[in-house]
């Protein structure tokens, strides 16, 4: 089978789709002849590319072609566009040529699915469509799109792009739900966690802990809620934000390691509070101590937006045996899976107070949160990335079958 798969960034490129699809390319290469067609690193990238319209490259027993997108820092909103137009302009002229039995494509850019779609239909080969981010959802529940012409056109092409589509992968149950709404037939639509890597290196719980780094984090607190990852326009930062206020006098600190779109605005609102820390992200050596350094971490998915983003790192929270507070409405997978499998608490996005009552039961209850550690570790088998790579290679064989 000769598939060829559609995404901006691709390693070196740090984003969340390219680790992901660098994830299962490596199995999916070692089966069958895989084409990844991205463009030049931009995403905080560990190296870069000179210009060329298009180049060749191996890896993870891949062929690479990276077309000669333009290269500007993702923190530039406005010429970071300019990194989506080129890459389009190039990419799909070039897509026509590149063998394949089915295409596949992701959500970088933000209108990739419909693009990829497109290039389906050129070339007359089935589409599978990998949802990473449900668009144009996302962009108007974060403010980015305001409602108008522009949203019903690109949702008109979305919807067209679902049809098209013979499986359209999602990363959980909630967003399942949101492609349902979309009309499209459940018999087309496939979970496919992001998964836990356990297979790959010990589990983070029993990996070597810096002392330096858990310093960092939890000096001066009795209790840290941890927040590690992109501050983005999803999350209800400024209902965590005041909760926290609320439990400085209980030593319970509040923690941001990372970066992202909202942390400056974030910072500003945190301002004067003793118990509220922002640190930058680590190198990537030091994950499994950043993770260890937390009593509960937290996932925050603003009322709104459930189903429109999953967050990933849930499952390398859940392999490293540590309890979640996910403030984030129930309808989401963080919320549902933590009830039910007993490895997390919720706490309304709109409601500081309750997540003031939540996290002081905690306190309360040290039972509790070792007993929340335990069903995270069990979850974490349950989601072992092995598995769902396993179940997203069989979902593009049976595509091609059909």
């Amino acid at each position: 089978m000769r598939v060829l798969l559609l995404n901006l960034y691709y390693p070196p490129d740090t984003s969340a789709t390219a680790k992901m699809a660098a994830a299962f390319i490596g199995p999916l290469a070692a089966k069958h002849e895989v084409t990844v067609l991205c463009g030049r690193p931009s995403y905080d990238p560990t190296e870069r590319r000179p210009w060329r319209l298009w180049q060749t490259e191996r890896s993870n027993n891949a062929k690479v072609i990276r077309v000669g997108s333009t290269d500007y820092p993702r923190t530039r909103m406005t010429r970071r566009a300019l990194n989506y137009l080129t890459y389009v302009a190039i990419s799909v002229p070039r897509a026509l040529f590149a063998p394949c039995d089915v295409v596949l494509a992701m959500t970088d850019p933000p209108f990739q699915g419909i693009l990829g779609a497109f290039v389906a239909l050129l070339k007359r080969k089935p589409y599978v469509y990998n949802i990473r981010d449900l668009y144009p959802d996302m962009a108007l529940g974060g403010s980015i799109v305001e409602p108008g012409l522009l949203a019903r056109i690109w949702e008109t092409l979305h919807r067209w792009a679902l049809r098209r589509a013979k499986r359209v992968i999602v990363l959980g149950d909630d967003m399942r739900l949101r492609i349902l709404a979309k009309g499209v037939s459940s018999s087309r639509i496939a979970i496919v966690r992001d998964g836990a890597e356990l297979a790959a290196a010990p589990p983070a719980a029993e990996a070597p802990v810096d002392p330096e780094v858990v310093r960092a984090i939890r000096a001066g607190f009795k209790f840290v809620l941890l927040h590690a990852g992109n501050l983005g326009f999803y999350g209800a930062w400024s209902t965590l934000l005041k909760a926290a206020r609320e439990l400085a006098p209980d030593s319970v600190g509040l923690v941001f390691v990372g970066d992202g779109a909202q942390r400056a605005r974030a910072e500003s609102e945190s301002a004067g509070a003793t118990n509220i820390r922002f640190l930058p992200f680590f190198p990537a050596a030091k994950i499994p101590s950043v993770l260890a350094a937390g009593d509960a971490h937290i996932i925050t998915i603003k009322r709104g937006l459930e189903g429109v983003v999953v967050p990933s790192k849930l499952y390398g929270i859940l392999a490293a045996g540590r309890p979640i507070l996910a403030v984030a409405p129930q309808e989401t997978d963080a919320a549902s899976l933590g009830a039910l499998r007993g490895f997390g608490v919720s706490a309304d996005p709109d409601k500081p107070e309750q997540i003031v009552s939540v996290v002081k039961q905690l306190l309360d209850d040290p039972a509790r949160l070792q007993s929340m550690s335990a069903a995270a570790k069990v979850a974490a088998r349950d989601y072992d990335r092995v598995n769902e790579i396993a179940k997203f290679i069989e979902i593009l064989e049976e595509a091609v079958q059909a």
